[in-house]
C-alpha cells in the first residue's frame, strides 16, 4: 500500500485474532496500537507448528470500540428478579440434514429478538450487539461490548430506543447482562442446547457489524471446542472494582467456530439453528490482516461462546 513500508513476514506468536466488537465510524480517539499488528494487506502464511485448535486474541482494545474508559467491575448486583428466559429441552424437534431451510422465515421470526447496543463515554463510542432474554428488557451481550461505559443505549429491530444499565458481567467467561429501561411485551429468544450441536450443522447470524444493524450472514458450523483465549477487557485496563482483573488477565473458553460472516459490531449477537434457537453469542473472528488501528475483517472463522456457557453465567449475575 502507498505510504507504507513493505510487509514482512510474521512470526508464529504474532498470528492475531479479533474480538467482534466495533467503532462507530469516524475517527476515535485514545486507541492504543496493538503489539504484533502486521502493516495493512499483510496476510499471515500458514504455520504447520502453530498447536492446532487453539487461537489467540487481540483484546478489544485495539479495536477502536475498546478504548472506552471509566470503571466497570465485573459482577454487578442484580437489580431484582425478573421473568425467566425461554430455553427448551434437548428432546426438541430437530431437523434432517435433507430438509431444506427457509432462511427468510428463520430471519423473520427471530429478528424482534436482537438488538444493536451502543456505548459511550466522554472519549469514545461503540457499536456491538445483543439478544433479549426477557420481555421486560434482560439482554445478554458480550462483557466487551459493555465494559467501560457510562452509556449505554439499546435499539430494537422496530428503531425504538432505550437506555440500560449493567446488571451482572462475567470478565472471565466474555459475557454480560443488560437491562433496558421502561420497556414491556418485548420478544424474547428461546434459549437452545449447544451440547446438540454438529459440526457442519447450519447457521445464521444477526447482529449490527459497522453499525448496520439487522444484517443477517448464514454458514455452518465448522468446528466444535475450539479453545479461544483473549485478554480480558478489565485486566488490560486496570478496571476498578473487579474481583478478576488483578488474578487473570485472559478470557479462555471452548467455543463453536462458524464460517457465518461475522465482523466488528457482531459481538455480543446471538448466533441461531434453523430453528430460530440461539446456540451460542458471537464474539471473535481470526482474521490475519489488519490496518494500523487494529481493525480487521471476516476470513470465514468466527467463533461463538457456546450458549449452555451462556446460560450458566445469567442465572450467576442475573
Amino acid at each position: 500500500m502507498d505510504g507504507y513500508p513493505q510487509p514482512q513476514p510474521q512470526i508464529p506468536h504474532q498470528q492475531q485474532s479479533v474480538p467482534t466488537h466495533g467503532p462507530i465510524p469516524g475517527p476515535v480517539h485514545g486507541s492504543i496500537p496493538p503489539p504484533f499488528l502486521p502493516h495493512p494487506g499483510l496476510a499471515e502464511p500458514p504455520r504447520s507448528k502453530i498447536r492446532r485448535g487453539t487461537v489467540a486474541m487481540v483484546t478489544a482494545a485495539v479495536l477502536g470500540a475498546g478504548v472506552l474508559g471509566g470503571a466497570a467491575g465485573a459482577y454487578f448486583g442484580s437489580d431484582g428478579a425478573s421473568t425467566p428466559f425461554t430455553t427448551i429441552s434437548a428432546s426438541a424437534q430437530t431437523v434432517s440434514a435433507t430438509t431444506p431451510t427457509d432462511v427468510s422465515a428463520v430471519v423473520a421470526k427471530v429478528m424482534p429478538t436482537v438488538v444493536e447496543i451502543t456505548t459511550r463515554t466522554s472519549t469514545a463510542q461503540g457499536i456491538g450487539s445483543g439478544v433479549i432474554l426477557t420481555s421486560d428488557g434482560r439482554i445478554l451481550t458480550n462483557n466487551h461490548v459493555i465494559d467501560g461505559a457510562r452509556e449505554i443505549t439499546v435499539t430494537f429491530a422496530d428503531g425504538k430506543t432505550a437506555s440500560a444499565k449493567v446488571v451482572g458481567t462475567d470478565v472471565n467467561a466474555d459475557l454480560a447482562v443488560i437491562q433496558a429501561d421502561g420497556v414491556s411485551g418485548l420478544t424474547a429468544a428461546v434459549l437452545g442446547d449447544s451440547s446438540q450441536v454438529k459440526v457442519g450443522d447450519e447457521v445464521i447470524a444477526i447482529g449490527s457489524p459497522a453499525g448496520l444493524q439487522g444484517t443477517v450472514t448464514t454458514g455452518i458450523v465448522s468446528a466444535l471446542d475450539r479453545d479461544v483465549s483473549i485478554p480480558s477487557e478489565s485486566s488490560s485496563r486496570g478496571m476498578r472494582g473487579s474481583a478478576n482483573s488483578a488474578a487473570n488477565s485472559t478470557v479462555s473458553y471452548k467455543a463453536i467456530q462458524t464460517d457465518a460472516s461475522i465482523n466488528q459490531g457482531n459481538s455480543g449477537g446471538p448466533l441461531f439453528d434453523t430453528l430460530g434457537r440461539v446456540i451460542g453469542i458471537n464474539s471473535a473472528i481470526y482474521s490475519p490482516v489488519s490496518s494500523m488501528d487494529g481493525s480487521a475483517g471476516s476470513v470465514g472463522i468466527g467463533f461463538s461462546i457456546p450458549i449452555d456457557t451462556a446460560k450458566e453465567v445469567v442465572t450467576q449475575i442475573s
